[in-house]
């Protein structure tokens, strides 16, 4: 069986966009530094990108035109299929790439047949409302927090609808920056 693996870069307060739904606070080039080549090894595993609608209008906005510093990340990320879960979109157009997947109803339902599909694992980026319906499911099997050294204060909480989890950890890192990537899996 696929897993799901989420990936979401966080405040140390435990929020996913600031006060005006914003994620610049962690834009900042000083956190790639080394997290991205770690980010490139992790993405050999997948082949699927899962993404909700708000991410996917932000990644198709930034991936496909890329600048050269993010190229390798770019080239990736605009090389593998992706599906975007919305109600209220069509088409889900990427740059010069093949359009993304536009899967429409019941993601949760849509994501456990998904995971029954021959394949590598898929990878679910951000997409706040998604992840949190998939947390309450129990369906991600990893998670990938990438937390920033900043404390917003105000913001979308990622974890307000999920109830408790007990998890467990897999693996830690601390970047130059201050970042600090926590990798967990669910106790089942």
């Amino acid at each position: 069986m696929r897993h799901l693996i989420f990936q979401q870069f966080l405040s140390l307060d435990g929020l996913a966009a600031d006060g005006d739904r914003s994620t610049k606070f962690f834009e900042s080039p000083v956190f790639s530094e080394g997290s991205d080549n770690d980010l490139l090894q992790e993405m050999q595993r997948f082949d699927t990108i899962l993404l909700g609608r708000v991410t996917y209008q932000l990644f198709a906005d930034f991936w496909p035109g890329a600048t050269s510093e993010e190229q390798i990340v770019a080239d990736k990320i605009n090389n593998l299929p992706k599906i975007v879960f919305s109600n209220s979109i069509e088409h889900a157009p990427w740059g010069k790439w093949p359009e993304a997947t536009v899967v429409h109803g019941d993601a949760v339902e849509a994501i456990r047949q998904l995971k029954g599909v021959p394949g590598k694992d898929m990878v679910l980026w951000g997409s706040i409302s998604l992840s949190q319906d998939l947390i309450k499911a129990n369906l991600i099997d990893e998670y990938h927090i990438r937390i920033v050294p900043i404390i917003l204060g105000n913001g979308i909480s990622q974890f307000k609808r999920s109830g408790q989890l007990q998890l467990e950890l897999i693996e830690s890192k601390v970047y130059k920056s201050g970042l600090l990537l926590v990798k967990y899996k669910p106790k089942r």
